[in-house]
């Protein structure tokens, strides 16, 4: 059941990077212009077994479509029930130190890593009421992981648009596959744009000398 319910999870982190598509029209039109990967909270659900799944998630990618971390709130509800709370980052990461969580520069708390995949670690720890409560009153969440130089990575995530996405209703699934083929469009077209500009200052560099 873990291993299948792990699937599942997995595959709500994926749905999400598309659900990320659905943002504000005004928004939506400024990123569309500037081929940006969407980004925000959003929930997607999805039914597994005897099992009702959904994921409320924030996705931070870099200009070559790399994830720089994303920020999971699963809840399982049914045969199974478990709450959890994940934290993404890339993999190369110092595992003994964990990933730091402060809200609006209070505690820093250690969530420690669970499993690292191909391309990427996940941390993880219970997902409570006291946890969702604290982001709903929250105006910013700073993740710190530690790279294999030993050096600290801080992400700063906007609160913003968490409790909307949490208590609100979960994107269809039509939604979310409409917005998978403009999702990989934008992290393609950033990934070309970010290898014109390589070339260019290769280019650059050898007129120079």
């Amino acid at each position: 059941m873990r291993a299948n319910l792990i699937k599942t999870i997995a595959f709500l982190m994926s749905a999400s990077v598309a659900a990320a598509g659905a943002v504000s029209s005004a928004s939506a039109q400024q990123q569309n212009a500037q081929q940006q990967v969407p980004q925000g909270w959003f929930k997607v659900c999805s039914k597994q077994e005897d099992n009702d799944i959904c994921n409320v998630q924030f996705i931070r990618a870099a200009n070559t479509g790399q994830l720089l971390t994303a920020v999971n709130l699963i809840q399982i509800t049914g045969k199974v029930n478990r709450a959890i709370f994940q934290i993404a980052v890339p993999t190369g990461r110092v595992i003994p130190a964990g990933i730091g969580m402060q809200i609006d520069g209070g505690q820093t708390q250690k969530i420690n890593y669970a499993i690292c995949l191909p391309d990427r670690c996940i941390a993880e720890a219970p997902l409570t009421d006291a946890l969702v409560a604290s982001l709903k009153k929250g105006g910013e969440l700073t993740l710190t992981s530690i790279n294999f130089q030993n050096q600290p990575n801080p992400i700063q995530v906007s609160l913003s648009g968490f409790t909307a996405a949490f208590d609100g209703e979960p994107l269809k699934q039509s939604e979310v596959e409409s917005r998978q083929q403009q999702l990989q469009q934008a992290i393609e077209k950033r990934r070309e744009d970010f290898q014109k500009r390589l070339l260019e200052e290769q280019q650059k560099a050898k007129q120079g000398n």
